[in-house]
């Protein structure tokens, strides 16, 4: 883990989506932060340590985009360590776990003597604890020099789509083909892309990542809140699948969000833990 200072950050983006406004500034204590995002291989421990079982596990399926239609669909059997689902190739050790709900992430690091990052401090890390401005956790751009700095879902166009000039973007996306420009068409192993100023890999792209918090708009985050069966738990980060003209959620203000039984196959996490106070020992 790294530590992460405290301060102040503004957190959101007047240049976002609806959910990122109004833009508000919030105190963070310091914490504790992993350095990756946890990986398969790490889980499995969790896993065969304490005889877990995920959602995905016990519901029977998990969500995966199927790459022909744009659409997600329940692919029976799709878990942990094999994200697309029986009879594919079973996910690699060091690349980060996915098809875990916000429930087993929350699970896992219970075990580990941790907890999950609330969105703010997410953020607060993300911009490097000094309110960093940057579009993203690197900096302003995406590729740099030629490399590229996160695991995004650029989208080569067909000549269809160019012509058709489809305003929707769900469907514009299933008329595009994925590219590799970046090296990988789905996860990539754990800190491939380099890391922040903070030492912090994957603070955009390869997959969103769960919070500790419920997803609320900004307006509201100070009124009485109490969840019900519909809540949804926050996700940031960006994934594979995210692109300019998709969602561009690999950006440090960007949010997503699920109910907190869901799993699919570009969601994973990291762990936080917080900074023991003068004179506790534990």
């Amino acid at each position: 883990m790294v530590y992460v200072p405290g301060g102040v950050v503004h957190v959101g983006s007047t240049r976002g989506g609806p959910d990122e406004r109004p833009v508000f500034a919030a105190r963070v204590r310091p914490f504790f932060l992993d350095r990756r995002l946890v990986a398969v291989a790490q889980f499995r421990r969790f896993v065969e340590s304490t005889h877990y079982v995920t959602d995905a596990e016990r519901f029977g399926d998990a969500g995966v985009m199927d790459p022909d239609t744009g659409e997600w669909v329940l692919v029976s059997g799709a878990t942990w360590h094999h994200p697309l689902g029986p009879g594919t190739p079973p996910a690699p050790d060091d690349h980060p776990v996915t098809q875990v709900s916000w429930r087993d992430a929350a699970a896992y690091a219970r075990w580990a003597g941790r907890r999950l990052p609330t969105e703010v401090e997410w953020e607060h890390a993300a911009r490097g604890a000094v309110d960093s401005r940057a579009p993203y956790a690197w900096g302003d751009r995406l590729v740099v020099a030629g490399r590229y700095m996160a695991n995004t879902g650029e989208l080569a166009a067909t000549r269809d789509t160019v012509h058709m000039g489809e305003p929707d973007p769900a469907r514009r996306a299933a008329r595009q083909h994925p590219s590799a420009d970046d090296g990988h068409l789905m996860t990539s192993p754990v800190g491939a892309y380099g890391e922040t100023r903070l030492r912090l890999s994957d603070m955009g792209g390869n997959v969103w990542e769960w919070t500790d918090s419920w997803y609320r708009p900004y307006a509201d985050r100070d009124a009485p809140y109490v969840p019900t069966p519909a809540s949804e738990r926050v996700q940031r980060g960006g994934s594979f699948l995210c692109s300019t003209d998709f969602c561009h959620g690999y950006r440090v203000s960007a949010r997503s969000h699920a109910t907190p039984e869901t799993a699919s196959f570009h969601v994973g996490f990291r762990t936080a833990a917080d900074v023991p106070e003068p004179g506790d020992h534990r």
